[in-house]
């Protein structure tokens, strides 16, 4: 307890001073936090530490959300971390951080980030390395979004707040952090996650940080095509992902992550194939039941490889052989934009080739195809291909009657 309240009350913040809400004014309790997340908080406190609750969690606490997961921001120092928990992993590279291992939870313990100004960025602004520490003001000041500059203390049950984050969940506001140029240039992915969020949210965007976003966009195709997946994964199983991609292609965002989302939307049959695979995700998201990022991803970039697949057969190309070739093109010029990990790629492969297997439906094709690992996801991206109008409804319906009278 003596530790805790040196802690509290040490001098040395730098900046503004919080302002500290009590449990009175915000509702949050120490049981709204994960076990192992208030076990981590409490034993840094007691080895005479700050440490809160921070970012998301305490965002989507006040908004009624389920967090996904508790994060932990601290003055202690990786290394000073490390020796306080039986199993503790110091990782990354970019920003080093801890995860600590509580019972089933893996808790990441991040230290408090330094001025933006001592970390090293390229040529375009973007911030490269970043393991300069500082005040828990100073940190506060380096997060994105002031709704997510929130600090939780489970032990004390207070928020400390630095930016007036409280006030802009209230108004279900999303502000961001210092000037919004320089913001998105230090790091375009949050012109993306600015997106995702409001659309996650249901909150406004501030018209001060939205005001750039249209103009800085191609800063997006400086962002390594992996970090991008990561991020479009996010936004794609976000449970909004149709008004998450409908506020990209507003933005103009899209064309560094899907560049013919514009040509496929102009379509008829491409817009109705999307949105039909979009609501389907969503609600699956919504429902708790899981998604696979491969038939997604198979969704999104399948008129792509329809449209390069029917060219090659209209140029005289045997079908099945076109279609491996316009699998591998489209492919390998999305993993110039988003590098889709291998895993994915091959699922995403499997559900596109059995697509013309769909169409034999005479002898022992159709058993043979039944007992393809992949059917069920096949299957149901042949039924999304029929209720966009691609295809027959009949051959979805063939098929449905088909497992039916052959059940496994």
């Amino acid at each position: 307890m003596i530790h805790r309240l040196i802690s509290r009350f040490l001098p040395g913040r730098r900046g503004r001073e919080p302002r500290i809400y009590p449990a009175s004014e915000h509702g949050l309790r120490r049981s709204d936090v994960s076990r192992g997340a208030a076990q981590v908080v409490e034993r840094l406190q007691d080895a005479g530490f700050r440490a809160f609750v921070v970012g998301g969690a305490v965002r989507d606490l006040l908004l009624d959300h389920s967090p996904k997961d508790f994060d932990i921001a601290t003055n202690a120092t990786p290394e000073q971390v490390k020796p306080l928990f039986r199993r503790a992993f110091i990782i990354g590279r970019r920003f080093r951080l801890v995860h600590v291992h509580v019972g089933g939870e893996t808790i990441e313990v991040s230290t408090f980030r330094g001025p933006q100004e001592a970390a090293a960025a390229d040529e375009h602004g973007r911030i490269l390395s970043d393991n300069v520490f500082g005040t828990q003001a100073e940190d506060a000041a380096r997060r994105d979004f002031t709704i997510n500059a929130l600090y939780f203390d489970p032990v004390t049950e207070e928020i400390w707040d630095y930016l007036d984050g409280v006030k802009d969940v209230r108004a279900r506001r999303l502000k961001l952090i210092g000037g919004p140029v320089t913001r998105f240039r230090e790091d375009p992915v949050r012109m993306l996650r600015a997106v995702r969020l409001a659309a996650k949210l249901g909150c406004s965007i501030d018209p001060k940080t939205e005001a750039p976003i249209a103009k800085l966009a191609s800063l997006i195709q400086n962002v390594p095509a992996a970090r991008l997946f990561e991020e479009m994964q996010k936004l794609l199983l976000s449970g909004h992902a149709t008004e998450s991609l409908q506020a990209l292609r507003a933005h103009g965002l899209h064309h560094g992550l899907l560049p013919l989302l514009d040509v496929i939307l102009e379509q008829p049959l491409g817009s109705r194939f999307i949105e039909l695979a979009l609501a389907n995700t969503d609600a699956r998201v919504r429902a708790g039941k899981p998604v696979s990022p491969g038939f997604l991803f198979a969704t999104l970039l399948w008129h792509e490889v329809l449209a390069a697949w029917n060219a090659r057969k209209e140029s005289g190309a045997n079908p099945l052989p076109a279609l491996f070739e316009a699998m591998d093109e489209v492919l390998d010029s999305q993993a110039e934009k988003i590098a889709i990990p291998r895993r994915f790629g091959t699922d995403i492969k499997d559900i596109w080739s059995l697509q013309p297997r769909f169409e034999q439906r005479s002898g022992k094709r159709p058993f043979r195809l039944l007992e393809q690992p992949r059917f069920r996801a096949g299957f149901d991206f042949l039924l999304l291909r029929a209720a966009s109008g691609e295809v027959p409804e009949e051959l979805g319906q063939w098929w449905q009657d088909f497992q039916d009278t052959n059940p496994e």
